[in-house]
């Protein structure tokens, strides 16, 4: 299997633009016509609904976005049937050429960490054979209970040649409640830690794109720490989330990138999904129509 960050290197330069398409399903959200068609009466309704409208979002923008990342929770939400679309859903996509990033933020140790693992890769192993689960081409994982607990998920995605992005800066507004913590030995805040941890992580297996298969969530809410991680963290991918909705803004997210324009993914979730009033009967276009002028303005900033 190609190394991740090469698989993901190569779509980003296939597609021409860094924009990660977040699939995150509201039924509130969702177009009228949609919701008419499946009534919501039940979880199964909700989630049939919900693997309608991603199953169209996926035709709309693949070819044009190097990968789709789908929010677990929604789904899950859903029960069963929720993630049985997902699983759907994630399978589509990957027909469609997408990679896939199932952004669930795992993080366990021991066994537990390793099902998880399992689950999201290479699938579950019984008496022998393999099944097959989410197949995704990346994962979204928690470091706060350390290595012991970041490593089944290493492992696991090296085995089929995925990746994994950890948690470094977030771009929520109490992200520092915790992540800005200055740790007396160095006087460096616990995020820097972290992304010194992932940096190292990353070393130890690169691709020949110069990027490793363990990357980090840098939130672009907070440009003036994407650009000092990026100086510490040459070798990282970074997946950027909080551009659109959250205030982030292109220019936030020039830091993430490298010279070659490569280190990075950009996430836009409500942005691209929702620029529509449930009621308009031409909301494919406007998905469409955000769609081209997110890429624009990613490109111009990222040219």
């Amino acid at each position: 299997m190609t190394h991740f960050a090469d698989r993901l290197a190569d779509a980003v330069r296939r597609c021409g633009n860094p924009l990660c398409v977040g699939l995150d399903p509201r039924w509130e959200s969702l177009p009228k016509e949609i919701r008419d068609r499946h009534e919501g009466e039940s979880l199964a309704e909700v989630a049939a609904a919900f693997e309608e409208f991603g199953r169209r979002l996926i035709d709309l923008v693949a070819g044009r976005v190097p990968i789709l990342k789908p929010q677990a929770a929604f789904f899950e939400a859903c029960g069963p049937d929720g993630f049985a679309a997902m699983k759907r859903l994630l399978d589509h996509a990957r027909s469609r050429g997408l990679l896939t990033l199932l952004d669930a933020k795992r993080g366990d140790i021991a066994s537990t960490a390793s099902a998880y693992a399992d689950a999201a890769f290479a699938g579950t192993s019984v008496r022998n054979r393999v099944h097959p689960v989410w197949q995704a081409d990346a994962l979204t994982v928690n470091p706060y209970l350390g290595r012991d607990a970041v490593e089944p998920f290493i492992a696991a995605a090296r085995r089929v040649g995925a990746g994994v992005f950890v948690l470094v800066r977030t771009s929520n507004p109490g992200a520092g409640l915790f992540q800005d913590l200055v740790v007396k030995s160095d006087d460096r805040p616990l995020y820097q830690h972290v992304g010194q941890a992932v940096a190292g992580w990353a070393r130890e297996n690169l691709g020949a794109c110069g990027l490793g298969d363990v990357g980090a969530v840098v939130g672009a809410t907070y440009p003036a720490e994407m650009a000092v991680l990026r100086q510490q963290m040459p070798e990282v991918v970074f997946l950027v989330p909080g551009f659109g909705a959250q205030g982030g803004t292109a220019e936030d997210t020039r830091p993430a990138f490298r010279a070659d324009g490569l280190g990075a993914i950009v996430n836009s979730s409500r942005g691209i999904t929702f620029p529509y009033r449930p009621a308009d009967a031409d909301w494919e276009a406007r998905i469409e129509s955000a769609l081209g002028d997110t890429i624009k303005v990613l490109g111009a900033v990222n040219s």
